[in-house]
Parts: structure tokens; sequence; C-alpha cells
């Protein structure tokens, strides 16, 4: 009994750690992945969004998305930017958003960020042991007998990556010298400043 008792304990500990990642005050959803722990990790991951959606829909009256996040799966934060779309939300960066974050806050109405907060661009990145593992494990499926035809593969994917992320901040509204800068260094998160931000379109009110 005192087993079961230690467990029930623990899960009721662990459990508020993921919704602590997305809180609901007043007509304000507040998604900041600072507050994730071991199990939801302090990025925008799968996890994140059923919970997303429940809020949305047990909350009809939520109005804007709060973002304080460095960034996470690019997959999940595009599924997370079309529900924000739908829900015809408005966006605020409060902290930091960027890399995958900035997804999010583009699909938004309004776009505003707080004083003294940041919204960060950088290239996306592929890391040689994850580019080995994808490779080993989706070869027989895809069909790649050799590493030159995923290199082949892998060539193609990614001019259709860099397409679709362009294409993306266009359809949002923002500048396309902008949009193209976004893509321009590899080496650090590019933070424009806020005059830039406005000037490129990424903060505005809404349309």
């Amino acid at each position: 009994m005192r087993g079961i008792g230690i467990a029930v304990f623990s899960l009721l500990l662990a459990g508020p750690v993921l919704a602590d990642k997305l809180t609901v005050e007043g007509d304000q959803l507040i998604y900041d992945t600072d507050k994730g722990g071991l199990a939801s990790g302090r990025e925008i991951v799968a996890t994140d969004l059923p919970v997303m959606r429940r809020m949305l829909k047990e909350n009809e009256g939520i109005t804007t998305l709060r973002l304080n996040s460095p960034g996470g799966i690019v997959w999940v934060g595009e599924e997370m930017a079309r529900i924000v779309e739908d829900y015809e939300l408005d966006t605020v960066a409060d902290g930091e958003c960027s890399s995958t974050c900035v997804l999010l806050f583009l699909a938004g109405q309004s776009r505003q960020m707080t004083r003294g907060s940041k919204i960060g661009f950088h290239q996306t990145n592929w890391s040689p042991a994850s580019i080995e593992g994808y490779y080993n494990d989706r070869r027989e499926d895809s069909g790649w007998k050799t590493p030159f035809d995923f290199a082949s593969w892998m060539y193609q994917d990614t001019q259709t990556e860099v397409y679709t992320n362009l294409t993306t901040l266009l359809k949002r509204g923002v500048d396309p010298a902008f949009a193209i800068e976004t893509i321009g260094s590899s080496d650090a998160v590019w933070f424009p400043s806020r005059k830039e931000l406005v000037a490129a379109g990424v903060l505005r009110d809404a349309p």
C-alpha cells in the first residue's frame, strides 16, 4: 500500500509539470517552455500539442497567445501555428521567442513584443548524428541504396524546406528582404531590433 501511495503522489507531482508550460490567465493562453520539467522539456515538443488543443477548447474566451520559448521541434511548431491561425489569436512575445517559436508568433493576427523581449531567427540545422540515424532508419523504405542517394534526396528536401519557410514568412506579411536575412547566417541566432521588426512587418497590429 505504501508503494502505491508513493506512486500516486509521484504522479500528482509530475502531472502538472507539462500543463505548467501552458497556463490560462484571463483571455490569454501563456506558453512558456522555460517552465517545462524533465518530462516535457524546456522546448516546444510533441506532448505540448494536445495540451494546447485541450486548453483552447476548454477556454473559449482566449484571444491571445503569450510566448516565451527558445524553439523546439519544427513540425510541432508548424501544427501549433496552424491552430493559432485557425483560432484567429493575437500573439505576444514576452521574454524570448526564437527559432520554432517564431512560427507560432507569426501566425497571430496582431503580433506584439513586450519591452525588453526579443525575437530570434536562424538557419535550420541538422546534426551529423541525427542525419546518420535518419538515414539508417529510413534507407530501406525510401529506396536509398547508397549514401549518395540519400544526399541527393536531402539536397532536394533542403531546397523545399527553405522555399516553404520563406513562403510562410511572405504569407504572414513579412518584408521579402527581411525574410531573406533570416536565413543569412548559421553561426548564431539573429535578434533584430524592435525598429527592424516593425519595419519588416513582423510586429504589427491586427490587419
